[in-house]
């Protein structure tokens, strides 16, 4: 394997060409007209556009990736995550092109694409399942007879997707048909498929997911948990491992349940298998994603391992050069994902140029991204602007380390989750490991978070006016340059002393 091409854009398609390098191995980016002066172009030995910038356009059309493959004489492609990465039509395409796809099989994708195919997989292992419906159900009437056979509340999720789309929580049984329609709906809409399944609805639940690695020959391990409950709009924004509240015995026994699932679809590659955790430490099997995850660095942290080159490997028909025995845990990691989005706006993502952008560095602090400063956030894709990561010999140390990086990271132009994240960091119920899902809705005040910019921009004033007092050619300048509320954020301590 000598050249792949990356069928991405952005931090994970610089993070595999990177890995790639170092292997000796050339890359060709692809990219819309959007993404023409993108540093993952820039890096990359060729690249070549594929069309306009809307990703249906572009990063959607696997003909015109194959194509790019035939030109540029790519044996294999990595499909990062998102876009077509689970797209088991896409993985057929390749195959049947005589490439390589460094990913699962399509028959793997389709099975785990789908949230009751991949139940009626993983019970052939006794996965425990959350108590529900293992069929698709379609007949309001007899789906509100199973929801009060498995007990309100309930939770009315799309059997074709995920985030969050086509799920509704149901309290009470008046309530059931409207919120069933909806569901379906809803999942027509995203997924192009209204099959709906029924669940008892977990009220606190932690969201934990399991790493694991399969090659060719039949071996598969896992690489340990991850911890993914803080969300908004059932979508992850910190993420951590190992987990806060596994004992050695739980991680043992989700250990096993998600090696089995995936030697259930002879499963190769990188992938991740799905838990819900509930207030009774009991975990039940959710859904697994065929492929790299956005949190994948937190793995890489605690085991040393480069993830993109095992699955590499792999796809060249390499044994894992390690047993389960082999793998242990060391220290602890932390991501926060920088988004484009305002926190105090639920969330809402935030469009503009990078007028400012410094990463963090350090013993520590790796910034996984695909930006540098004078860019603009374009509206067509998800918002990440980054990936910020921080390793430490334990939790307390990673966390210490994770404010430390954001009060460095220096962004302006744009809204971020900066804040948010340091907002986490620093809340007791994260400190001390009690949070779940809910944590956003439970304790993210969008008033307090308001008050504390608004603090600080007074105090930048009052600090102006006295640097004015004293140089007012120098504080016209930086004002000029933006670089005096820069200053101020990173000596707030000294003024506030």
């Amino acid at each position: 394997m000598k050249k792949i091409l990356v069928a991405n854009r952005g931090e994970i398609a610089l993070r595999i060409m990177r890995s790639a390098r170092e292997m000796g191995i050339k890359t060709v980016a692809v990219y819309s007209e959007a993404d023409r002066t993108a540093l993952h172009v820039r890096y990359a030995d060729e690249a070549v556009c594929i069309g306009p910038a809307a990703s249906n356009q572009s990063y959607l059309l696997g003909e015109k990736i194959i194509e790019a493959c035939r030109t540029t004489g790519a044996a294999a492609i990595h499909p990062g995550y998102g876009f077509l990465s689970e797209n088991a039509a896409f993985a057929r395409m390749v195959r049947e092109a005589g490439l390589i796809l460094i990913g699962p099989t399509p028959e793997a994708m389709e099975v785990m694409g789908n949230k009751l195919s991949a139940k009626a997989a993983a019970l052939k292992y006794n996965i425990p399942m959350v108590p529900g419906t293992d069929t698709a159900i379609t007949d309001i009437g007899e789906a509100r007879n199973r929801a009060v056979e498995v007990g309100f509340p309930v939770l009315i999720k799309a059997a074709a997707g995920g985030g969050g789309k086509g799920m509704r929580v149901v309290e009470q049984v008046s309530d059931f048909e409207q919120q069933m329609q909806l569901a379906v709906s809803e999942a027509t809409s995203a997924f192009g498929d209204g099959s709906v399944f029924i669940e008892r609805y977990v009220s606190s639940p932690r969201h934990i997911e399991i790493q694991i690695l399969g090659d060719t020959h039949g071996n598969i391990v896992h690489l340990f948990e991850r911890e993914c409950s803080v969300q908004r709009r059932h979508q992850k924004i910190i993420e951590e491992a190992p987990s806060s509240i596994l004992t050695d015995d739980i991680r043992h026994r989700m250990g096993k349940c998600a090696v089995d699932v995936a030697r259930s679809v002879n499963y190769t590659g990188a992938g991740t298998v799905e838990f819900i955790l509930d207030e009774h430490l009991d975990f039940f099997f959710l859904e697994m994603n065929t492929r790299l995850q956005v949190e994948h660095p937190v793995t890489e942290m605690i085991t040393g391992l480069d993830l993109v080159k095992e699955q590499i490997r792999i796809a060249m028909g390499e044994k894992l050069a390690y047993t389960q025995d082999d793998l242990k845990i060391n220290g602890h990691a932390l991501e926060l994902r920088v988004y484009a989005e305002d926190p105090e706006n639920n969330f809402l993502p935030d469009i503009g140029v990078l007028q400012t952008y410094h990463t963090p560095k350090g013993n520590g602090v790796r910034v996984d991204d695909g930006f540098e400063q004078g860019m603009e956030i374009p509206v067509y894709y998800d918002p990440m602007i980054a990936k910020l990561i921080t390793f430490g010999r334990d939790r307390q140390e990673a966390i210490e380390k994770m404010i430390r990086a954001i009060n460095e990271y220096d962004i302006t132009g744009i809204k971020t989750t900066l804040n948010f994240g340091k907002f986490v960091m620093q809340h007791e119920a994260f400190r001390t490991g009690k949070f779940d899902t809910h944590f956003v809705s439970k304790y993210f005040n969008t008033g307090q978070a308001k008050t504390e910019t608004e603090e600080e921009a007074l105090l930048a004033a009052i600090a102006a006016v006295i640097l004015l007092k004293k140089q007012p050619e120098a504080i016209l300048e930086s004002q000029r340059t933006g670089d005096m509320a820069s200053s101020w954020r990173k000596n707030r301590v000294k003024f506030n002393s």
